[in-house]
């Protein structure tokens, strides 16, 4: 089966990116009127500089080889069955204020001969995850690139994050989450697929809680 190359622009740090960020955060420090010399600061921009590339560290990977190695469906798995991976964590960078926004995200595929490792779903949400994002482009470009890699009969994503933009600046609305979906070939028509991975992903949500509550 030929499977599309999903389209990923190539982004590449500078060789000299973490002097140049650390030198911008001391700019910041100073001029919010602090001095970046005093006990508690002196290594805060080395350390904004190192959170800052870890947190877009996901433009280093190529979304086409975390999905490169798949598996033809086992003999005698029915047509239509669901594979769905729930639960997953990730922390994005809000492009807008360049502040995080950690969510969870459910992704599920209906195989159309292909399959594909669990670790690698994942894997591709955290590579994503980890870039200058809006939540709804995010969502979307883990059920293209699943969509691309495999070829399923269906794609479906469900992503719901809390926005620190939303919850620490501007409205100050903390506890508000969104949550946004992208759906693909069967999953868009096939409202008993849907519904299945909405339980699937308020499942994850309520063990979420659970776990935090």
């Amino acid at each position: 089966m030929q499977v599309k190359r999903v389209a990923t622009p190539a982004v590449t740090p500078a060789p000299d990116a973490e002097a140049r960020i650390a030198e911008a955060a001391g700019e910041i420090v100073r001029a919010i009127g602090e001095d970046p010399a005093r006990d508690g600061l002196i290594e805060t921009p080395g350390r904004v500089a190192r959170a800052l590339l870890e947190l877009t560290s996901g433009y280093a990977h190529d979304p086409f080889e975390i999905l490169g190695t798949v598996f033809e469906v086992p003999a005698g798995a029915p047509a239509g069955d669901l594979v769905v991976v729930e639960g997953i964590p990730f922390h994005a960078l809000c492009e807008h204020h360049l502040l995080p926004f950690p969510g969870v995200a459910t992704v599920a595929y209906v195989p159309s001969g292909r399959i594909v490792g669990l670790s690698k779903i994942p894997r591709l949400v955290d590579a994503f995850a980890r870039r200058l994002q809006v939540q709804e482009r995010l969502t979307a470009q883990i059920a293209d690139a699943l969509n691309d890699a495999l070829a399923p009969a269906g794609v479906g994503v469900v992503v719901s994050a809390e926005h620190l933009c939303l919850a620490a600046r501007g409205a100050r609305q903390p506890g508000v989450v969104m949550t946004t979906e992208a759906m693909r070939g069967s999953m868009r028509t096939d409202a008993a697929l849907r519904d299945a991975v909405g339980r699937a992903h308020a499942r994850s949500i309520e063990r979420r809680e659970g776990l935090h509550g």
